[in-house]
């Protein structure tokens, strides 16, 4: 692997840019400089209740700093990093370690041309074939290190090319991975182009990309492409009251790991679209994914690491924790058929069921099926080799995921806030969470969520939640009251409690019965604001599960100590 920044001889020249950068701030009229710091820290204690286990290091912190400087039409910016030691369980894919300078770029724009030399972000559509991204907390990073142009030719009419390398790790410095990534994204607003009449409250937005990954074949059985490519199309309508959104993608064979190195082509289809006017709004959306696993290493460590494209989720974001946290949904490259819809009504004030203050409700369900896929070839026949048949949007009989939840949210009076939430889940754990054998998690979820305010500077939320099920873990309860004195404090108090069942006795599995342990996860949780600078402090337990943002998931270990979290802005 390439370590770019490891040298002092690197380090000092980065840390030199940026003395340079803050002497001429004042020095250049119009200059800025503004970034931010962010650090976790937790100390660990030994708890063989729960699992949690004491590292080596007992104390985890990781620390990041941006400092960006932006001067007419030019910016630089870095930011450095710090795992001494990472904290337990991070990040999602290869171990992080060390200090050093993690991201670094300059930008400058001339005419309608702008250039990207270093580090940078990018997406082509919703993704399919190129996303480049970072999701900080679940420790995923894949920025790209090399060159990005962006030119608008033409009003209404963009273009991007990207050529670099991805982030791998994190060794005393950003480890690049050993594949080249190549891209080109061509995108077309019709309203901008024409300028006319009957495009001023409609919009039709065409775009078209293609990718194209490297990598040296070094396999001594197979034959592997050393060139990968994959292109996708797009159409998004857009008026007042509807935006409607379709987007296909098509790879080229690409033997990896994660599809068993089969020569099958991938491919996937997503349509989306919203209706809204006042009061009253709906959703719908429908995905297909078939061998669209996309890294720029054949044989990367995890699912996590270089990754050149993102598969959107169809499945509610839950915030509550039970949900959120027990049964999250990841989505499945290798092959899902998934869809998802949701209504939303407002009864207006006055009305019967409005009230006095109006009534919300919204109805959600989103759905999770494997491919109906027919394998090809038999042991040592060279057809075997093309994996299976497929087609998009054929779902098999395998369900991954359910979920139909419903809130119901109305304000009783002015200072009272109420909202009720019911979730109905089926579960595959088995294949989204990697536990073999266990069976379809079938579970109910109640949530009750309350906000009293007593003046215009304190505040009280509260949760109660709980879920049953017969699998798994059994029965959970929880309860949150989190007090806001604004505008600098707040306090919140919570507890999980896996009861399990009220019985003596719990089917685990539904094959063993066993004698339920019962066990509390109590936290408290104290913070301070103060303009742009956020304390919090944590002591308590963590329990061992599942911290998902945007399908994308990790496991989280289980703890106990306390933690201390600073961000600030500048």
């Amino acid at each position: 692997m390439d370590l770019p920044y490891r040298t002092k001889a690197q380090r000092a020249a980065f840390l030199s840019l940026l003395v340079f950068m803050c002497s001429t701030v004042e020095a250049q009229e119009g200059g800025q400089l503004h970034g931010n710091f962010s650090t976790d820290l937790q100390y660990y204690r030994q708890d063989s209740a729960i699992g949690a286990v004491v590292p080596p290091q007992q104390l985890g912190a990781n620390a990041w700093a941006n400092i960006i400087y932006t001067y007419k039409n030019f910016e630089a910016g870095g930011r450095f990093e710090s795992y001494e030691p990472r904290l337990a369980g991070y990040p999602a894919g290869v171990p992080y370690v060390g200090s050093g300078v993690g991201y670094r770029y300059v930008k400058f724009t001339v005419s309608d041309l702008e250039v990207t030399a270093g580090n940078f972000f990018e997406q082509f559509g919703q993704g399919m074939v190129f996303r480049a991204y970072e999701e900080r907390y679940l420790g995923v990073d894949n920025a790209m290190d090399g060159i990005r142009l962006k030119y608008k030719p033409y009003q209404g009419v963009y273009l991007k090319t990207v050529i670099g390398q991805q982030r791998f790790g994190f060794d005393n410095g950003a480890v690049k991975g050993v594949g080249i990534v190549r891209g080109i994204d061509a995108e077309v607003s019709l309203s901008e182009l024409l300028d006319t009449s009957w495009t001023s409250t409609n919009n039709l937005i065409i775009g078209g990309s293609f990718v194209s990954k490297y990598q040296e074949d070094r396999d001594p059985l197979l034959e592997l492409p050393e060139n990968v490519g994959a292109w996708a199309a797009r159409l998004n309508y857009i008026t007042p009251k509807w935006n409607l959104y379709t987007e296909y993608a098509y790879k080229i064979n690409d033997p990896n790991s994660k599809n068993g190195f089969i020569y099958k082509p991938g491919q996937a289809m997503l349509v989306s679209g919203t209706y809204s006017v006042r009061g009253f709004g709906a959703s719908f959306g429908a995905h297909s994914f078939d061998n669209m696993f996309y890294q720029s290493d054949r044989s990367s460590p995890t699912p996590f690491d270089l990754n050149i494209n993102f598969l959107p989720p169809l499945t509610k974001q839950h915030t509550y924790n039970l949900p959120a946290t027990l049964y999250p949904y990841a989505t499945q490259p290798n092959g899902e058929v998934s869809g998802q819809g949701e209504v939303f009504y407002k009864w207006k004030k006055g009305s019967k069921l409005g009230g006095k203050y109006g009534t919300k409700i919204a109805v959600n369900y989103s759905v999770a099926y494997a491919l109906d896929t027919v394998q090809l070839g038999i042991v040592d026949d060279t057809t075997q080799r093309l994996g299976y048949t497929s087609k998009l949007f054929v779902p098999g009989d395998q369900i991954y995921f359910q979920d139909l939840n419903v809130e119901l949210r109305k304000r009783v009076s002015t200072n009272w806030e109420l909202a009720l939430t019911y979730l109905n889940i089926v579960y595959d754990i088995d294949v989204i969470q990697g536990k073999p054998g266990k069976p379809l998690v079938y579970a109910d979820i109640f949530v009750l969520e309350g906000l009293h305010n007593f003046n215009d500077k304190v505040s009280l939320r509260f949760e109660l939640q709980h879920l049953g099920t017969r699998q798994d873990q059994g029965n959970w309860a929880t309860a949150l009251a989190e007090f806001t004195f604004s505008p600098h404090w707040f306090i919140a108090v919570m507890d999980q409690f896996n009861y399990v069942t009220l019985d003596d006795t719990f089917l685990q599995d539904g094959k063993t019965e066993v004698k339920p342990d019962r066990i509390h996860y109590p936290i408290t949780s104290l913070g301070y604001i103060r303009g742009g600078t956020r304390f919090q402090m944590n002591y308590g337990r963590q329990r061992a599960g599942i911290f998902c943002v945007g399908g994308v998931c990790r496991t989280v270990p289980a703890s106990n100590g306390v933690s201390l979290s600073v961000t600030t802005t500048f």
